[in-house]
């Protein structure tokens, strides 16, 4: 069995992403994704078991980063409000610092039927459990842990999507929003 090597990987993993966006889920064959990665069809095999395996994967890794990289930011001694600007500040930071990994599990998780077939996504337990632990400190609401990420994130998503507005106007738009979900979910 021959070597896997993680540069192949990264590249495999690059392909997919632009290829997804570009021709969509039925659009992208593994021979057209092993051309862009620059490797043959049977290095893609060497990774993955077969194209369904692979999507769920790499949108599992992706999505399961974007939870990990808000935690990143959080330290223990913040308050809610500092809390909650630095998860919608780093949320917002996300999306435009990796717009095509993004893109790729908001298209992804938008498919029911390949969403239907994936694993379980642990990528957002460690959140619910901020979530959780901020509860317990009465520092923020009682309500569901699924109405407090809908909440935070769904508006920045659409503040970043906004495409005929400036980064300026977006930033105000944030501004704005930190204000909003603060107001409504602090105690």
């Amino acid at each position: 069995m021959r070597k896997k090597d993680d540069e192949k990987q990264r590249n495999i993993k690059k392909a997919v992403v632009k290829l997804i966006l570009e021709e969509g889920f039925h659009g992208t064959s593994m021979s057209k994704i092993a051309k862009e990665a620059g490797v043959s069809p049977a290095t893609v095999y060497i990774y993955y078991q077969n194209k369904d395996t692979m999507l769920q994967d790499i949108y599992l890794e992706y999505y399961e980063e974007i939870y990990y990289h808000l935690l990143s930011k959080i330290t223990d001694d913040m308050s809610g409000n500092q809390l909650i600007e630095i998860l919608i500040r780093s949320y917002y930071a996300y999306i435009h610092e990796n717009k095509d990994i993004f893109n790729f599990v908001e298209q992804f998780s938008s498919c029911p039927v390949l969403i239907n077939q994936c694993k379980v996504m642990k990528g957002k337990y460690p959140i619910y459990k901020l979530f959780e632990d901020m509860k317990e400190k009465k520092a923020i609401k009682n309500v569901r842990n699924d109405n407090l990420l809908a909440f935070m994130f769904s508006p920045i998503k659409s503040i970043s999507e906004k495409h005929c507005s400036s980064e300026e106007e977006k930033l105000i738009m944030l501004e704005e929003m930190i204000k909003i979900v603060q107001e409504a979910l602090l105690l």
